[in-house]
């Protein structure tokens, strides 16, 4: 089955909306005519990108400044969007932290579990159920080729990604025949102040210009891949070649590959 249409009562919600692939994700639904529900912590700059998208594409946008990490309010909101009738679900929100596990914070990386793979399967589970029961609707997840393999220096991220990578995989197979779509995005990087709050020399450090991608054009390959109930989008060749050399290089060859790239990225 197609996903559903953009009516006013069936919107697409947004987690991570602020910026980067968030912003570019939401931007993409509107211009295709859904109305949404974007979620973030900085409310003011929710409040102007939806009054940009509306003022653009005569569609509502509802404004939901909450902090994904606060339990009560994530439960509030989950229970929100659980009894709507949602069309889209695009589970963006996360965060990446660079460096030595024995040199982190301990709560950061707690949270960094928790808002990159605890927060996907509970909104996930929390619209699932009305989307089976209507027959109809959209799942996607970013994950990240980082998800493919373990990456020493990027070891929560790398693990949480790799959550989401097989959860989202595994809910595709669960859900194709029940017309729900369910699609994972696994980018390599892509320009985002994700990669400048972790530090803005891993931008300098981490490869040359053609390992890297504008949002805008991987939220329309994961917009268009979720349509077709693609089980995974991998924008660029370049992550495509990542993708395989994680799946398939032994771990004696890639770990201290990898841990030599991110060695380099303090």
């Amino acid at each position: 089955m197609p996903l559903p249409r953009p009516k006013p009562d069936n919107p697409a919600v947004v987690t991570g909306a602020s910026s980067g692939i968030g912003e570019a994700l939401a931007r993409d639904l509107a211009a295709r005519g859904y109305s949404l529900v974007i979620v973030a912590r900085r409310e003011d700059r929710l409040q102007v990108l939806a009054d940009e998208l509306m003022a653009a594409h005569d569609i509502q946008v509802e404004v939901r400044p909450c902090d994904l990490l606060n339990r009560k309010a994530r439960a509030e909101f989950a229970d929100e969007i659980a009894a709507r009738n949602i069309s889209i679900l695009c589970n963006n929100a996360g965060f990446v932290s660079f460096g030595p596990v024995a040199n982190t914070d301990r709560q950061h990386l707690n949270n960094e579990v928790e808002l990159n793979a605890i927060v996907v399967q509970d909104l996930t589970v929390a619209v699932l159920g009305g989307m089976l029961e209507r027959g109809a609707g959209g799942l996607l997840a970013t994950g990240s080729v980082a998800g493919h393999q373990p990456m020493p220096g990027m070891a929560t991220y790398s693990a949480t990604k790799a959550f989401v990578n097989t959860f989202y995989q595994a809910l595709h197979q669960e859900v194709k025949a029940q017309g729900v779509h369910c699609t994972v995005l696994a980018p390599g990087p892509v320009r985002t102040e994700i990669t400048e709050a972790a530090g803005k020399r891993f931008l300098e450090k981490a490869g040359p210009d053609i390992m890297w991608l504008e949002a805008d054009r991987v939220a329309a390959e994961a917009l268009d891949g979720l349509t077709a109930n693609k089980r995974i989008v991998t924008p660029g060749i370049v992550a495509k070649l990542s993708k395989l050399s994680g799946q398939i290089t032994p771990r004696s060859i890639l770990l201290p590959s990898v841990k030599s790239t991110t060695d380099k990225i303090k």
